[in-house]
């Protein structure tokens, strides 16, 4: 890769680097906590935004809420006109994730300014992420107004699948990782790479949609009735299911592919670590659907969806001409 280091401080790319990766964790686990919103039926917990019933500290009991409280919010409440402090903190404290993870992509901007002379191209990626932070923290705004709106929702996961990928893209970056070995080996590796991110990336979609599924099934079974949330599920749960055998297949494929890059040691970590996300999130969703759908894997197996993109588009952007990263 052209060295960052002439031209930039080394203090600068360390701390741009160090940014970047803390953010993409940040980022994560508000991922995480999204997830353990949705498998909860807390998405609607606050029911205002950006207050949390009308006000900027949650309540904790229901003698801090107005006497006509069940009126005010009843609607948007789903029937659940009892409040709930419980998925109410819930919602709140993914609000407080995502007000931070914002605050830790401002940092990673103001970390990329050094940047703006010499390699223009990786502060207009951070302000990117940060400018699409913002449009995820109005998108969660209509979430909200929307009352969980399917569309909503998986554009809100989808947006943060973007910004995961261009903090990884800036963290590539300043670590200097590229290969300037352009064999045909490591060129079938890429364009299997790019079929194993879009196989993926729709795995995930079709995944919101099982959910989506599971919460109209809820709305009418109920979460006690969690033994017959399987059964009465449609298509979607079972298009689901069979495309992740695909999935297994072609990431298989690829994965004896990295076996024949001998001279390209900087993907074998990264391959390996695909394998095992991969395996986890075949087994909680194997798990799920044998086990009646436990609520504590719902956001994990969605979590390491969008973690095993990540590792897959890390792998392939490593394969590419060390300059040509830089440049894109």
């Amino acid at each position: 890769m052209t060295s960052l280091s002439h031209h930039i401080d080394p203090k600068a790319i360390r701390r741009l680097r160090r940014m970047a990766l803390y953010t993409v964790i940040t980022l994560y686990l508000l991922i995480i906590a999204g997830g353990v919103v949705r498998s909860t039926g807390a998405g609607m917990g606050c029911p205002d935004w950006p207050k949390c019933f009308g006000t900027w500290i949650p309540p904790t009991e229901v003698s801090q809420l107005p006497d006509n409280y069940q009126e005010i919010y009843g609607a948007k409440l789903k029937g659940e006109i009892l409040f709930n402090p419980v998925k109410t903190w819930i919602e709140y404290v993914n609000r407080l994730l995502g007000v931070f993870t914002g605050i830790m992509i401002f940092l990673t901007l103001l970390a990329s300014l050094p940047f703006f002379t010499a390699f223009r191209s990786v502060f207009y990626w951070a302000l990117a992420a940060f400018l699409l932070v913002g449009f995820q923290g109005w998108l969660g705004s209509k979430v909200v107004s929307f009352e969980l709106h399917p569309f909503i929702v998986t554009l809100h996961m989808l947006l943060a699948i973007v910004i995961v990928a261009i903090l990884i893209y800036l963290y590539i970056i300043v670590r200097g990782i590229g290969t300037d070995n352009q064999s045909s080996n490591i060129l079938r590796f890429r364009r299997v790479g790019f079929v194993v991110l879009t196989m993926t990336l729709i795995q995930v979609v079709l995944g919101t949609q099982v959910r989506e599924n599971i919460d109209e099934v809820t709305r009418l079974l109920g979460f006690s009735q969690r033994a017959e949330w399987i059964d009465s599920l449609d298509y979607r749960f079972y298009v689901h299911r069979s495309f992740s055998i695909l999935v297994l297949v072609i990431n298989v494929y690829w994965f004896k592919l990295n076996t024949h890059l001998t001279s390209f040691l900087a993907s074998k970590g990264l391959i390996f670590w695909c394998g095992v996300v991969l395996g986890m999130e075949i087994l909680s969703g194997v798990i799920m659907g044998y086990f009646n759908i436990p609520a504590a894997l719902q956001p994990v197996h969605l979590s390491l969806g969008i973690l095993l993109l990540g590792l897959q588009f890390a792998t392939v952007l490593i394969t590419y001409p060390s300059k040509k990263v830089v440049l894109l």
